[in-house]
């Protein structure tokens, strides 16, 4: 029929369209970049951050810790879909102060396992079941210390406060689509990833991830810049300062002996043939330039002599006074009877449940310990006066 599409026309039309359709998506995708200035201040200042940060984990973990030279690309969520591993624990930072707004830390499932029961006093090696709250409650803190951390190296660079609110850790799985994720809208685009190669002694040799929206990138780099900036502004100015002579002082170096008048044709010859005529025109406008010549000014005469002290020689040996403890009769000391003392590490602390039995140091009828505000002054057996406990002191601790 005439004005009629066939079906084959209708498909390639669709087609055409849809096509179009990706290719302007991809390429707003893509329309988000960094120079390669930008790039490499986002370095610098991931690589100065992650360092303290590494540090202070490896006080948490009591293990060494390695963050190498960060590599900045950019990534899209489908890019950490297919690259990364899942499910995965994703750490959303946001700063308070200082900074305008927010990044992202992901670290691998078995990472945070093995650096969360190194926490609570383990080996790495109890990594068994799913991850559960404690462990992504461990994980936060071990973040807010270690972006803490790296916040006050961030402040030393800019020269002003920069401070983060407490982490929050979440476990994501990276099939599912960023819309059913509760995480930053800018994952919904395209954004600077940061990775990390991460070493906990020879338990973790992963990846580490820091995800940034570009606009936070850009005015990470402009801040870094700026200040960078200033500084090298006022070593140069400082620098022509250091270096330029003073007249004032290369003349008063001539000056004569006291009592004595100063020949003052010698020390002009030798100014003109050192300096030169520049240096003895630039002289012209001083307030003792007369004539082609510098005037010395008049040396005052000062009388100066030793100084004297007063002599400490105790002449006579000095009385002791009697001690008066009274003063201090009627001060409160805190008295302490201690059964006995245990260690436990924070897993078996946090296993305790009602009707746990926790053994001491303690055998059964040795005499308990009393300590006078934390000190150890005597011994005792424990007795029931009506309806409460008290102490028979047995022995003095000298």
């Amino acid at each position: 029929m005439d004005g009629m599409l066939s079906q084959e026309e209708i498909n390639a039309l669709l087609s055409s369209m849809n096509s179009f359709d990706d290719n302007d998506k991809s390429t707003n995708v893509q329309s988000e970049s960094l120079t390669d200035e930008e790039k490499d201040a986002i370095g610098e200042v991931s690589n100065i951050s992650m360092g303290t940060a590494a540090t202070t984990l490896s006080s948490l973990v009591n293990q060494k810790v390695v963050i190498t030279t960060p590599v900045v690309s950019y990534a899209t969520w489908n890019d950490l879909a297919d690259n990364y591993d899942r499910p995965c624990v994703f750490i959303q930072i946001y700063y308070k102060e200082g900074l305008d707004g927010n990044n992202i830390l992901i670290l691998k499932e078995k990472d945070v396992k093995v650096i969360t029961d190194l926490m609570m006093g383990g080996d790495g090696t109890s990594i068994e079941g799913d991850l559960s709250e404690l462990h992504l409650s461990a994980i936060s803190e071990a973040m807010n210390q270690m972006m803490g951390s790296s916040s006050t190296s961030i402040s030393s660079m800019l020269e002003k406060r920069v401070d983060i609110s407490p982490p929050n850790a979440s476990l994501v799985d990276l099939n599912e689509s960023i819309d059913e994720s509760n995480l930053a809208p800018f994952l919904k685009g395209s954004f600077v990833k940061v990775s990390f190669k991460m070493e906990i002694g020879d338990l973790v040799d992963s990846e580490l991830m820091q995800l940034y929206p570009f606009d936070f990138a850009r005015d990470l780099y402009n801040m870094f810049t700026k200040d960078k900036q200033a500084g090298d502004k006022n070593k140069a100015t400082k620098q022509p300062a250091s270096q330029s002579p003073s007249p004032v002082n290369s003349a008063q170096t001539q000056e004569a002996p006291q009592n004595q008048m100063p020949n003052m044709e010698a020390p002009q010859m030798q100014m003109q043939n050192n300096m030169g005529m520049p240096y003895m025109q630039g002289m012209q406008g001083m307030p003792n330039y007369q004539g082609g010549s510098y005037m010395m000014p008049p040396v005052q005469d000062i009388n100066i002599s030793p100084a004297q002290f007063q002599s400490f020689t105790v002449n006579q040996p000095m009385i002791p006074q009697p001690e008066n403890i009274n003063l201090i009769m009627d001060v409160p000391l805190e008295v302490t009877v201690e059964l006995g003392r245990t260690s436990k590490s924070i897993k078996e602390i946090l296993d305790f449940t009602p009707g746990t039995i926790i053994e001491l140091n303690k055998l059964a009828g040795e005499p308990i310990d009393v300590l006078v505000n934390g000190k150890y002054v005597a011994k005792g057996e424990v007795v029931v006066i009506e309806d409460s406990f008290g102490i028979r002191v047995t022995e003095i601790i000298k």
